[in-house]
C-alpha cells in the first residue's frame, strides 16, 4: 500500500500504521522534487513482521520552508535517517535529533539538493575517461562535463549582475553529457 498524506497527519498516519501492525521501521527516504514542484517528498516503509506485508507512506513538504515532526518517538531507527536526510537535504525534523551525521555544521550546503553546485565536480578537470587506465585512449574524446556540473551561463561563472537563475535551468544544465566548451 502506498498513501500520500499531508505533512500535518504524518505523524498520526504513521502511528495508526504502527497500531495496525506495521511495527518494523523498514526505511526513510528523500526526494528532491525540483524542476516538477518546489517540494520534497519523504516516504516511509513500514514493515508487518506477522503477515510480511510492507506499507508505504509519503508526504511532501515545501521546499523553502523544509520541516516536518520526527518519528523518532515512534521507531527509535528513524532517527539515524532524519539526520541523514537533514545533512544531505537540509530537511528539519522538530523534536529530532539535529546532531550533524555525515557532514560538519561549516559545510553550509545540502549536497543531494538538486540545485546544489558540486564544487569538487567543477573544480577538478573531468579525464573523459569511462574507466580506470583509459585515459590514454580518451585523450581523443570531445571533453563532455560530467553530471552535477551546470552549464556556466547558467550557474558559476556569470555576470554578477544578471537574474539569479531559475532552480530548474540549473537542473536542466546540470544533467551531464553536454560537450564542454574550450574557453
Amino acid at each position: 500500500m502506498n498513501d500520500t498524506v499531508p505533512p500535518g497527519d504524518w505523524v498520526a498516519e504513521v502511528t495508526a500504521a504502527q497500531a495496525a501492525g506495521f511495527t518494523y521501521f523498514d526505511w526513510l527516504d528523500c526526494v528532491d522534487e525540483i524542476g516538477r514542484s518546489n517540494e520534497f517528498r519523504l516516504v516511509l516503509q513500514l514493515l508487518n513482521r506477522d503477515s510480511g506485508e510492507t506499507r508505504r507512506l509519503q508526504t511532501r513538504i515545501d521546499r523553502d520552508d523544509p520541516q516536518v515532526p520526527t518519528l523518532s518517538t515512534l521507531y527509535a531507527g528513524a532517527g539515524w535517517a532524519e539526520r541523514e536526510i537533514h545533512d544531505l537535504f537540509g530537511v528539519e525534523f522538530l523534536g529530532g535529533d539535529g546532531t550533524p551525521l555525515l557532514l560538519p555544521r561549516r559545510y553550509g550546503g545540502y549536497p543531494l539538493r538538486k540545485d546544489e553546485v558540486l564544487g569538487a565536480r567543477a573544480a577538478v578537470p573531468w579525464p573523459g575517461a569511462k574507466e580506470p587506465g583509459e585515459a590514454e585512449a580518451a585523450a581523443g574524446r570531445r571533453r563532455m562535463a560530467p553530471p552535477g556540473v551546470p552549464d556556466p551561463d547558467v550557474w558559476g561563472d556569470r555576470d554578477p549582475a544578471a537574474d539569479a537563475p531559475d532552480p530548474a535551468d540549473v537542473v536542466q544544465s546540470a544533467q551531464g553529457g553536454r560537450v564542454r566548451r574550450r574557453r
